[in-house]
């Protein structure tokens, strides 16, 4: 039996988004609840509230509508493929199909940095976008972060965010920092 064909969701992303985040594909349990990085063990969203306030004891609304006002974005690398179950290695990269990136790009003309969450986002980036991206958005700096997935149990909670804490500091601004200065 084929493995079946899943598929990301919306670009999350304002007019003023300088940071776009950017996954491989949502896993099972995020498919299931039609949310960005739904899995309770994903340090994704305890990351987010540490860095904008955008944390998992939020409703799911409410998070995307803060990231949005700290001018980050999410979306994911891949529009669709086949794969069974929710790992990364496990995605059929011949049936891959990449989202519409380029001219989101070129609507979004506010987006400065592209932030990979994990290896394999970044190489699906590179393997549909790389030339065409570095050619068109010479601006853009691409980060290759680690992944936030209870996959990458290598990496503590501490060190993910220590990595990651750079990487959301807007380019001309520091989310982190607006985000305190507007809670003290």
């Amino acid at each position: 039996m084929r493995a079946p064909r899943v598929r990301s969701f919306p670009a999350v992303i304002g007019a003023d988004t300088r940071i776009l985040i950017l996954g491989s594909m949502p896993g099972v349990v995020s498919l299931g609840a039609q949310q960005y990085y739904a899995h309770p063990q994903n340090h994704f969203w305890k990351i987010a509230g540490a860095l904008c306030g955008a944390g998992p004891e939020l409703p799911y609304e409410q998070r995307l509508q803060t990231i949005l006002s700290r001018g980050l974005g999410l979306w994911d690398v891949l529009q669709s493929c086949v794969r069974r179950g929710s790992l990364d290695t496990a995605i059929e990269f011949d049936s891959a199909v990449a989202n519409e990136l380029l001219p989101v790009l070129r609507r979004a003309g506010s987006v400065m940095r592209l932030c990979c969450n994990g290896g394999t986002a970044y190489r699906a980036l590179q393997r549909h976008f790389g030339q065409q991206l570095a050619r068109e958005f010479p601006h853009i700096d691409v980060r290759r972060l680690p992944s936030t997935s209870p996959a990458n149990a290598s990496w503590t909670y501490a060190r993910k965010l220590a990595a990651w804490a750079p990487a959301l500091r807007a380019p001309g601004g520091d989310a982190a920092s607006a985000f305190r200065r507007s809670n003290t």
